[in-house]
């Protein structure tokens, strides 16, 4: 088990897709977002593997939650700097957890 104080480490916030592209060269299909975390943060990339679940144009201009204070990741030749998260559907494939009220940029998930 963990305490709070453990939960409180890990700094997730709410950030708004600026785009998405398509990623090759990723192992399993992903894409390459950039994301606005607010002016504390600012814009971030990280490596998601959504392709299944959800389509570019539909990411551009979304809320998504993020960790913001893990170490940046390579993957193939690009670097994560975030982790994006999602969670498992029934056949395994991932879906965004995304606000589904605006909320500001950069704002801290407690």
């Amino acid at each position: 088990m963990i305490t709070y104080n453990d939960f409180d480490k890990v700094d997730i916030r709410v950030g708004r897709i600026i785009s998405a592209e398509d990623f090759p060269q990723a192992r399993k299909p992903a894409f390459r977002l950039t994301i606005d975390l607010g002016p504390e943060i600012g814009v971030r990339r990280s490596s998601a593997q959504i392709v299944r679940r959800h389509k570019k144009e539909e990411l551009e201009g979304s809320l998504v939650l993020a960790v913001v204070n893990f170490p940046p990741k390579q993957i193939g030749p690009f670097m994560s700097e975030v982790l994006t998260l999602g969670v498992a559907d029934e056949n395994g494939d991932v879906v965004l957890i995304r606000p589904s009220m605006d909320v500001p940029l950069g704002s801290r998930m407690f």
